[in-house]
């Protein structure tokens, strides 16, 4: 599914599907790992956001700083009209999330519902995956925490998380499946896998090998 790693293919999914698609998870799904990691006040990142609802679960649940960033000018303007009255910190913005316009530790969470897998599907897909973690990185604070929702088996993705110049601590959980069409992997690579989504929190600040 390497199409998956194409800006050109989200342009033409969102013209052609505009209506809400959630990959993996509802907000419901991983609620209770959202909430230890982070608070209503958090200033939070959600990387490829899409048209998912995940944002606007979390805006009703009292997380209403939520800057929500996609690739797709398609899908970016459609949600800037349907989420217009929703106040000036619960915003969306069309932008690469290799080279993001923020400045350096202007977060102090960032979510990734799907957006690395994506990203690994497609061409120079670990570089590409790389960059994008290494501006997470940047743009979170000194404690901030890089919340990631994968089908991803941690032996395929610990060693793209767990370099040297990260000065983060990742812990992996585990939340089983929903049992809908929307749960299953974009690519065969992990079809093997038990019946459950990776969540990988990575915590700027606290020391390697802690256990959350």
């Amino acid at each position: 599914m390497s199409q998956y790693g194409k800006a050109e293919y989200w342009e033409e999914r969102y013209t052609r599907d505009p209506e809400p698609f959630d990959w993996y998870q509802r907000f419901t799904g991983v609620k209770d790992l959202v909430q230890a990691c982070f608070t209503p006040e958090s200033r939070l990142l959600n990387v490829g956001a899409g048209n998912s609802r995940l944002s606007e679960e979390m805006f009703d649940e009292g997380y209403q700083n939520i800057t929500n960033i996609d690739i797709s000018h398609v899908v970016t303007k459609a949600m800037q009209e349907k989420y217009k009255d929703k106040g000036p910190n619960f915003k969306y913005l069309h932008m690469d999330a290799r080279a993001m316009d923020f400045e350096e530790g202007a977060f102090d969470g960032a979510i990734d519902k799907g957006t690395l897998d994506a990203i690994l599907c497609g061409e120079s897909s670990s570089s590409n995956a790389q960059k994008v973690i290494q501006e997470v990185h940047r743009v979170l604070g000194p404690k901030g925490v890089f919340f990631i929702i994968s089908y991803g088996l941690p032996e395929h993705r610990l060693q793209y998380l767990e370099k040297p110049e990260y000065d983060w601590n990742v812990v992996v959980k585990q939340v089983h499946k929903p049992t809908i069409s929307t749960s299953i992997a974009i690519t065969n690579e992990d079809k093997d896998a038990p019946n459950v989504h990776y969540i990988y929190i990575c915590t700027k600040g606290q020391p390697k090998g802690a256990k959350q």
